[in-house]
């Protein structure tokens, strides 16, 4: 595997001090993507301070395995997370950023996974002994996307009908922004809700 620098410090936006949210990119879904761009919006109303993990995958990141990748992927989000000096309490992460779903476990931080890679045995596992809040959000035709796995983890799902991988409705751009509605929607209640905990 390449070397895993660089590592890009995250954008931050101020909020509370001692609330710190990390939000997780995918592979080709950057922070500044529809469902990341709300998701930072949603934390800021609720007065937190956001980190934004904007990440430049290795060029031979495809020919990784997916130990190596979520080696790497650890690697990125841990140190960020570390750098918040315990402050950070919240990740909000997309697709690939759920390999990190083992660093919000064992570390007793909250996580909403954006179309977690719930196919992968490692991201499965960590979900299974989170013990904190977790909101998982997928679509009925994501690939990667499992809605018995979902359900047995009796985490907050929310589970969008004929969405893809991306939480849109292929060929529907009304019903598309209806689905991101949807999610910032649910997102709000979640982030409102660990306000009251």
């Amino acid at each position: 595997m390449s070397d895993p620098s660089p590592f890009a410090m995250p954008t931050r936006f101020d909020g509370a001090p001692g609330r710190v949210a990390l939000v997780v990119p995918g592979v080709g879904y950057s922070p500044a993507r529809p469902l990341l761009h709300f998701a930072r919006e949603v934390l800021r109303q609720h007065g937190w301070t956001v980190q934004e993990l904007w990440w430049q995958i290795p060029d031979d990141f495809a020919q990784l395995s997916v130990d190596e990748r979520t080696a790497w992927v650890e690697w990125q989000v841990g140190r960020a997370v570390s750098a918040e000096a315990g402050a950070c309490r919240l990740v909000v992460g997309k697709s690939l950023g759920s390999l990190a779903s083992g660093i919000a476990a064992d570390r007793g931080i909250a996580a909403a996974w954006l179309t977690p890679l719930l196919t992968f045995d490692h991201v499965v596992r960590a979900l299974r002994r989170a013990q904190p809040s977790t909101l998982l959000v997928g679509g009925t035709a994501d690939k990667l996307w499992d809605a018995e796995v979902a359900a047995s983890l009796h985490h907050d799902v929310l589970e969008v009908p004929s969405a893809d991988h991306g939480l849109e409705l292929p060929g529907d751009a009304v019903g598309s922004a209806e689905v991101l509605r949807q999610v910032v929607s649910r997102l709000d209640h979640f982030v409102g809700s660990l306000g009251r905990a």
